[in-house]
């Protein structure tokens, strides 16, 4: 049997799975990326000679993918986003991206170095890789379709995909740093790691993606000539020209591309808010988003399941479970006091806090730019388990804890309209 026919059969099954699934399991009890995971594990156990999976071997091409899933989920979580960008709007959004983050990588960090023995520019390495939430698979706690009504997105919904949004391009200076740590040492980086990676690749970002957006928007909804307003010709595949174009055009002035690509969307979005444009290039950009990720998920099953994790040890293990247990819901809920969030939509964000393709893309990144001190075997199974673990805890509580924060809300605004 021909290895690249095998591939190209299982790709097109996995396809028609990711069409397949989403009404087969709906309102069930598990998700999507929990199904395509065990799959990938069942399927890799079959000896019908698939090449095994293995990121330090294919870690330039597991960077590029996981990068593209990245940057396409982006897009659609922009565009999906009914609120308006401000200080008081996107209030617990800034809260867990100014304080749940750094905690996050701070006491991940910590815990590394400290339980783990790890050098301290290993330790700030994973802190930074397992501290951004996942806007690839969250899709049962996120936004659903874009709609006119501004106040359509609950809280829960709303903070996890903002967040989720934009703490993936805000990684990318605590990776720089470790990567400084590990390869320079001492603290004669900071000043131009401050001046550079932090302020100018985060400003530019944002200016690169509302430029670009201003200019999308205007061009998808507003072109003087009707041949050029392509939001006439209904053409969904002008997302990916949207995502590329904001991606690549920062990343060549050395911004964060992540983070141009989110604003993109958002702006491109509020260019024209009711026009059902936005529709078409959401649900164009979330079919390309679900069909890469049942491939990624299917890989990372088959990495579990020919051994990856053969270099955990139950101090590797530990840190995950601290981390999705522990860190991030403590993290999360004291970044929201005297936030405008409910005690239980707090318990919901803070516990949400779901790991997965963005972590796989920083560790391939950086494993490409220095040498930790660190086996690269041990680095992924401990990032590699805590993305599986959160796959499957999150995968298994999404929808019963969404539905029952759905049913409070809808009992309390029917006792509400029912007192008035």
């Amino acid at each position: 049997m021909s290895t690249p026919d095998l591939l190209l059969a299982i790709g097109g099954a996995a396809a028609l799975l990711a069409a397949l699934l989403p009404g087969i399991i709906a309102r069930r009890a598990v998700s999507l990326p929990l199904t395509y995971l065990v799959a990938g594990v069942l399927l890799f156990m079959l000896p019908i000679g698939l090449p095994e999976p293995d990121p330090i071997a294919h870690r330039v091409a597991l960077e590029h993918i996981t990068e593209l899933c990245v940057v396409i989920s982006l897009m659609g979580a922009g565009l999906a986003i009914n609120r308006r960008a401000g200080l008081h709007s996107w209030a617990t959004t800034w809260r867990l991206l100014g304080w749940a983050m750094p905690l996050t990588v701070a006491a991940v960090a910590a815990v590394a170095f400290f339980l783990l023995g790890w050098p301290l520019g290993a330790a700030l390495l994973l802190g930074a890789v397992l501290a951004p939430t996942d806007p690839v698979l969250a899709s049962d706690v996120s936004v659903g379709e874009p709609v006119d009504a501004a106040n359509a997105d609950d809280e829960v919904r709303f903070a996890l995909t903002s967040e989720a949004g934009l703490n993936d391009g805000l990684a990318f200076p605590i990776v720089y740093a470790a990567i400084a740590v590990a390869t320079v040492g001492g603290a004669g980086w900071v000043g131009e790691w401050a001046l550079v990676d932090v302020l100018y690749r985060t400003a530019a970002g944002v200016i690169c993606g509302l430029l670009l957006g201003k200019l999308l928007g205007r061009l998808f909804f507003h072109a003087g000539e009707e041949k050029l307003r392509l939001a006439e010709h209904r053409d969904g595949f002008v997302a990916l020209a949207a995502t590329f174009l904001a991606y690549g055009l920062t990343e060549l002035a050395h911004g964060y591309g992540f983070v141009a690509v989110f604003v993109t969307a958002c702006t491109i979005r509020n260019a024209e808010r009711g026009h059902g444009y936005n529709n078409i290039l959401h649900g164009f950009v979330e079919q390309i988003e679900r069909l890469l990720t049942a491939w990624l998920l299917l890989l990372l099953g088959g990495f579990v399941a020919s051994g990856g994790l053969a270099a955990l040890t139950w101090r590797g293990a530990a840190v995950g479970v601290l981390l999705l247990l522990v860190i991030r819901p403590l993290a999360g809920w004291l970044s929201q006091l005297r936030g405008s969030a409910g005690p239980r939509e707090r318990v919901v964000i803070s516990f949400f806090g779901i790991r997965g393709i963005g972590s796989l893309f920083y560790l391939a990144y950086a494993l490409g730019q220095a040498d930790f001190g660190v086996p690269a075997e041990e680095l992924w199974a401990v990032v590699g388990f805590t993305v599986l673990a959160s796959v499957v805890l999150h995968g298994v509580t999404a929808t019963p804890a969404m539905d029952r924060l759905d049913m409070l809300r809808e009992r309390k605004e029917r006792s509400a309209a029912g007192g008035s």
